[in-house]
């Protein structure tokens, strides 16, 4: 699981190591130098931005087919896609231009810098407050379309067919902002793409694919929520691969982005 539930809010658990490491570099910097506040504060606002813009643009070059189509998608800086080898390196250019007149304190923070990036890539791998992901089967549960239609869920992974399921919901902004993208994947020949409504009556599902003339082969009604439950997922969106004998091999909780799902497919 790459997310925890804070009330009625998802919080992205690499953005809370993410935070856990800047936090901990900041108190080591403030304890083992005597930097004045405004060289401190200059350093470590310039390290999070040359940080994150170094991370991104790494993710970015590594994914560029993914960003063709939707190049202002690398601008969405609150969406998942982050290379923390990419970001150390712009940490510690940065570090090395504004500390260029400490030598001192430069090189040891430079290190200080690689060893929180490196522990937050560590946490990001190993997600210790996430838990382990267990390769579950297709749950045994049948639910009706939007047509009323019944549907026996293990049955869309007889034949060649990967299976996607997200669940959603109309009161869901991340949802409704990565619907587009399943939308389009649907179309495709080696995937079946299920979007599961979680709790919602029919009318305002129908109301929104009518509006946003999205179409899906699979939209499903699960009025009491028992895939949240099956899959024990924290909140909305969340969203599930299984593979062509019905086991689950990808899992992730929050809002989807193109190359994350392109990759899943081309596994």
């Amino acid at each position: 699981m790459n997310a925890i539930a804070l009330g009625p809010f998802l919080l992205s658990l690499p953005r809370l190591y993410a935070f856990a490491c800047a936090l901990v570099l900041l108190i080591a910097v403030r304890i083992l130098f005597k930097l004045s506040s405004n060289v401190q504060q200059r350093w470590f606002t310039g390290l999070i931005l040359a940080w994150l813009i170094s991370a991104r643009l790494g993710h970015v070059v590594f994914n560029l087919d993914s960003y063709a189509d939707t190049p202002l998608d690398a601008l969405m800086l609150w969406k998942p896609g982050y290379d923390g080898l990419w970001g150390m390196l712009g940490g510690l250019i940065w570090t090395g231009w504004a500390l260029r007149h400490r030598l001192k304190a430069m090189i040891s923070t430079m290190v200080l810098v690689m060893a929180t990036s490196a522990l937050w890539m560590v946490l990001v791998l190993f997600s210790p407050l996430g838990g382990s992901f267990a390769s579950k089967p297709i749950p045994d549960l049948t639910l009706q379309d939007i047509e009323g239609n019944d549907i026996h869920l293990p049955s869309l992974a007889e034949g060649e067919h990967k299976v996607i399921f997200n669940l959603w919901a109309t009161w869901c902004p991340p949802c409704l902002r990565e619907m587009p993208l399943l939308a389009e994947v649907a179309t495709r020949d080696d995937v079946h793409v299920v979007i599961v409504n979680q709790g919602e009556d029919l009318l305002p599902i129908v109301r929104y694919l009518d509006e946003q003339s999205l179409s899906f082969r699979y939209a499903l009604l699960d009025p009491q929520q028992r895939l949240m439950t099956a899959f024990e997922t924290p909140g909305l969106p969340t969203t599930l691969m299984f593979n062509r004998h019905g086991q689950a091999i990808e899992q992730h909780v929050g809002e989807l982005t193109r190359a994350q799902l392109e990759q899943w497919l081309e596994n």
